[in-house]
């Protein structure tokens, strides 16, 4: 019989979600550092510059790679010869460790998690409950995957029940395109085939715990069905041109990982849920002898890539901007912005969409007139820093607020992540306005572009409160230009064209 200590389990938890909360695993790295080594569009190589730069930099600085640290998801598999010296519940153990985590006050994580979800979404305060998946084995060890994962990407999730005889690369072809890229390409994918519904869904996040080897798979070549639907899937994927952040290039997918299951005979339930840039996952196991240790990766193992202005980048300074220089941006153009920028997420937005519906003011101090607003929910600061890692949240979650923002605020510009609608980029277009991208997976290098910081309304929604952010050489892309072309449309159909033309 091994006997678990309770604290043993729970610091383990704890320094497995601060680990891997500043380090990518040794895989990821490697696996992107081929990425960007082979990516010949300069807007997809620049964005994967930025992100193997901030992966360095928050290994060396252990902050966190993205200001979006995760909702926990656990999978315990519990030895039958285990036992835990505690009357405390898995759920409770469990929920301790990330608690410690996100607590920790040299390197505090960002709370994302709310309760009461369908009503007043009040934020738990320290990121618990975590998701549990726990199966008993026959042993004496405790096998723990754990991982953070970001909402970006989970928000991406896919769930389809094919008919038997339908192909499952034509659907993902067909609903990859559909996601946008709010989970941030590239990243892993993960497929769950078979089971239920709900048993589908659970294979396809578990399989996101394996590590990368599509390389080492292709040199050998497939021995099961499973491995050349995983070759045949990460061909098509790649294909489709929507390369690093959408924006078109060479690689969508770093790895596509499936996990499958015997099925109903009328059944072909197909799940699909992406990986971001921002991949965190750890493998260990307890034997009783005491907690799990955890090394990072060496500074040695990330290449030596070092993200820098090109002659191309056009110095931005945004107080006091007009119109006619924002109307002589291009799409897929780099600036540096430089001045002062507000920021809002949803709950913001929720608020100064009531205020304005009923007449009343915005709070002192806020005055979108002839303004950026930058979407983000940043990580709380630590020792001399200005602000936590602040990296953007997905725009598309914007998009039923921008005709209001533009119409009865003055706002001038946007801020964000991946692509934005067709209702945002018409509005876009009719006021004359414009939509930045900032790099997802790179949030820690943004931070230190952001050299004042304060909070300016709305403090009780913590990271979701409305900040004034003085920047200096913050760099972003220019993804919808004032008369609505739209990068993430030009880019990925250019690319896929690219593609198909190097094949021939």
């Amino acid at each position: 019989m091994t006997i678990i200590k309770p604290e043993d389990f729970i610091s383990s938890i704890a320094d497995s979600l601060q680990t891997i909360s500043f380090a990518h695993p040794r895989d990821f790295i490697q696996a992107m550092a081929r990425a960007y080594e082979k990516e010949l569009n300069p807007a997809a190589k620049d964005a994967l510059a930025q992100i193997l730069t901030n992966s360095r930099m928050a290994a060396i600085g252990q902050r966190p790679i993205c200001q979006d640290t995760g909702i926990v998801t656990v999978f315990l598999k519990v030895g039958m010869q285990c036992r835990f010296d505690t009357g405390l519940s898995l759920q409770e153990l469990v929920d301790a460790g990330v608690r410690r985590a996100w607590l920790t006050p040299e390197n505090p994580l960002r709370a994302s998690v709310l309760a009461d979800p369908a009503g007043a979404r009040k934020n738990t305060g320290d990121n618990t409950p975590a998701v549990i998946y726990t199966e008993l084995v026959p042993g004496n060890i405790i096998d723990i995957r754990i991982a953070a994962k970001g909402g970006g990407s989970e928000n991406k999730s896919k769930f389809m029940a094919l008919n038997p005889g339908d192909s499952i690369v034509d659907w993902v072809v067909k609903t990859l395109p559909t996601m946008g890229a709010g989970w941030c390409p590239p990243g892993i994918l993960g497929i769950g085939i078979g089971g239920t519904v709900d048993r589908a869904m659970v294979l396809a996040k578990e399989s996101l715990m394996e590590p990368i080897d599509i390389q080492d798979l292709i040199a050998r070549g497939p021995a099961s069905r499973v491995e050349e639907l995983r070759l045949e899937i990460y061909e098509a994927v790649n294909n489709l041109g929507i390369g690093a952040q959408g924006l078109g290039g060479l690689t969508t997918a770093l790895d596509v990982k499936i996990k499958d299951c015997p099925t109903h005979a009328a059944s072909l339930p197909v799940a699909m849920i992406p990986n971001c840039a921002a991949t965190r996952h750890i493998h260990f196991t307890l034997d009783g002898s005491g907690p799990a240790h955890f090394a990072p990766p060496q500074i040695e193992d990330w290449p030596q890539i070092k993200w820098e202005m090109g002659p191309e980048v056009k110095r931005v300074q945004l107080d006091g901007i007009r119109r006619e220089e924002i109307e002589s941006w291009q799409p897929g153009e780099t600036l540096l912005l430089n001045g002062t920028i507000l920021t809002g997420r949803d709950a913001a937005h929720g608020r100064i969409q009531k205020l304005l519906d009923t007449g009343a003011p915005l709070p002192a101090g806020v005055d979108f007139k002839g303004k950026f607003i930058y979407y983000v929910g940043p990580v709380d600061p630590v020792g001399n820093e200005v602000v936590g890692p602040a990296g953007p949240t997905t725009a598309t979650r914007m998009d039923k607020y921008t005709e209001m923002m533009l119409s009865q605020t003055g706002l001038l510009g946007m801020i964000g992540k991946s692509e934005r609608g067709d209702a945002a980029i018409a509005a876009i277009k009719k006021h004359g306005a414009v939509y930045l991208m900032a790099v997802g997976g790179a949030a820690y290098l943004v931070s230190k572009a952001i050299k004042k910081s304060r909070v300016v309304a709305f403090g009780d929604l913590g990271m979701e409160a409305i900040y004034e952010f003085e920047v200096e050489d913050m760099p972003v892309t220019v993804a919808v230009d004032s008369r609505g072309e739209s990068i993430h449309k030009i880019g990925p159909a250019i690319w896929q064209q690219k593609i198909k033309d190097y094949r021939r």
